[in-house]
């Protein structure tokens, strides 16, 4: 597993599916040199994603070849379908980067916690019930896809005071904005000041 050391830092965003935390993610990580972490999955892609930027879609075959493997720092299973997150893509990341960020499920969320402690800071976004169906609506995801997510709205938002900062999303660059602030004066306190 890495070592965190320093300045090395992980932001875990969480929350229900249409909140719109991988939206802010990216808005959030163009103000900082923060790299992502892709996790893998073996759902088939949605439209509007493209296979290594929002995941690795790969089959169930090679998922748990992976899995054989222990190539996963963590592997969950939701609705039979698999996600995962490589060690190795971690590793990588924290090579030129001293902040990464993964978009993850609660479940994901609570296990790089237990793993890395304070190293990992967890940022929930979420959107009321209504918020949440419209905006998969407006992506066309289908029906049966918007009713999956829709099954885990409550114990996702379950997860909400288990989490470091909450943010409501009305307006994604409004809460990016919100998140670069925070993040900003988390990295000041974090400033060693050494004597010369």
């Amino acid at each position: 597993m890495h070592e965190i050391r320093g300045k090395e830092k992980i932001f875990v965003y969480t929350g229900p599916d249409g909140s719109g935390r991988k939206t802010v993610a990216k808005m959030v990580a163009t103000a900082f040199d923060m790299e992502t972490v892709i996790s893998y999955t073996t759902r088939s892609p949605r439209h509007y994603e493209i296979n290594g930027e929002d995941y690795h879609f790969v089959d169930e075959e090679t998922f748990k070849k992976m899995q054989a493997q222990q190539e996963f720092l963590e592997s969950v299973e939701i609705d039979g379908i698999h996600y995962g997150i490589r060690e190795q893509d971690i590793d990588e990341a924290f090579k030129n980067h001293q902040l990464v960020y993964l978009t993850l499920n609660s479940e994901g969320a609570e296990k790089l916690k237990s793993m890395y402690g304070d190293g990992v800071m967890r940022i929930f976004i979420y959107a009321d019930r209504d918020t949440v169906i419209q905006r998969q609506k407006d992506r066309q995801d289908s029906e049966e896809v918007i009713e999956r997510h829709m099954s885990h709205y409550n114990e996702t938002m379950s997860y909400k005071n288990n989490c470091e900062h909450v943010f409501e999303n009305f307006d994604s660059p409004q809460v990016a904005y919100q998140i670069s602030e925070l993040i900003e004066s988390y990295l000041d306190r974090n400033l060693t000041v050494t004597d010369y």
